[in-house]
């Protein structure tokens, strides 16, 4: 009941406004500072690896296989992070901001904040998450007052499917479906 009053509700979709600007903007933010400021993740990532979360009792890592990939990944490609972080923040908030793509960027938003989260990093991170987890629960009700709007209904057009059956499943147009 409370899924669908998310999921269908317009009063719901105009909260949904105020709540993706404020996240759309809480990224944007973010993310221009580190386009501007010369973003560099190194520090970051080094910290992490010299610093993992650990369980204070017993010493042993939280996070394990995080520590790993940063190690093992992130750092040998710290070039390539020093780019994805800062466009990734601006995008996830032009999506919210416009309501286009809304899910998406919620999702994306999501992913980096709990990759900051695995890091050690709270600060804002636990509210945004929050808010971005409520944006992705209200789907493509929340970008209802935005881009969205024109570009679901195109999306589903283009991609040759049909509006949501009973079982809450996209079906290609032309499948019958087995109930």
């Amino acid at each position: 009941m409370m899924l669908a009053w998310l999921k269908n509700n317009k009063y719901v979709a105009m909260l949904m406004v105020v709540v993706r600007v404020y996240l759309g903007y809480q990224w944007i933010v973010g993310g221009w500072h580190k386009l501007t400021g010369g973003f560099d993740a190194t520090g970051f990532l080094t910290n992490a690896i010299n610093n993992p979360v650990a369980d204070k009792t017993t010493n042993e890592l939280v996070y394990p296989n995080f520590v790993y990939f940063i190690e093992h990944f992130a750092m040998p490609n710290v070039k390539l992070f020093n780019i994805l972080i800062p466009i990734g923040e601006l995008l996830v908030g032009i999506g919210l901001i416009v309501g286009g793509l809304t899910a998406a960027a919620a999702f994306f938003g999501l992913l980096m904040n709990f990759m900051f989260m695995f890091a050690g990093t709270l600060n804002t991170n636990p509210w945004l998450v929050l808010l971005g987890g409520i944006v992705l629960i209200a789907g493509t009700n929340a970008g209802r007052y935005g881009l969205d709007y024109y570009l679901i209904p195109l999306l589903r057009k283009t991609l040759k499917f049909k509006k949501l059956d009973g079982g809450g499943k996209m079906t290609p147009t032309g499948t019958a479906k087995a109930h």
